[in-house]
C-alpha cells in the first residue's frame, strides 16, 4: 500500500503545464512591477523644470522651457537686443569653459552713461 501512496505523488509532478503556469504567473508580476515603476518615473518627471535650447547661438534660437506639464517657447527675433539698462552684474569664464554669473545689488546699480548734465 505504501507503493501506491507514492506512486500518486509523482503522477502530479510530472505535469509539465503545472510550470508553465508557475512561469506565467512570474511573468505576470514582474509586468506589473515594471508598469509601476514606469509609471511612478513619469508622475515624478511631469513635475521637473525641463529646459532645452535649439540652435544656439543662431538666429533661429529658441527656448523651449517645460514646467509641470506645460510648455512655453520663446524665439528669438534674429538680431541682438537693443534699449537702455543698468548693469545686472558680472559674468567670468572659468578655465574649464564654465561661465559664472554673479550679480551686483541693487543698492547702487552702476549705469554707464546715463548722468545728467544738469546735477551737479
Amino acid at each position: 500500500m505504501t507503493l501506491r501512496h507514492l506512486n500518486v505523488l509523482a503522477e502530479d509532478d510530472d505535469d509539465p503545464m503545472l510550470s508553465a503556469v508557475n512561469l506565467v504567473d512570474v511573468f505576470l508580476v514582474l509586468v506589473v512591477a515594471l508598469l509601476t515603476a514606469v509609471a511612478v518615473q513619469t508622475q515624478t518627471s511631469a513635475n521637473e523644470r525641463i529646459t532645452i535650447i535649439r540652435n544656439p547661438g543662431q538666429p533661429d534660437m529658441e527656448v523651449v522651457v517645460r514646467e509641470q506639464g506645460k510648455e512655453v517657447r520663446f524665439k528669438g527675433a534674429g538680431s541682438a537686443a537693443q534699449g537702455q539698462g543698468v548693469r545686472a552684474g558680472v559674468a567670468y569664464q572659468l578655465e574649464d569653459g564654465n561661465i559664472v554669473y554673479i550679480p551686483e545689488t541693487r543698492a547702487a546699480p552702476a549705469e554707464v552713461g546715463m548722468a545728467d548734465p544738469a546735477t551737479p
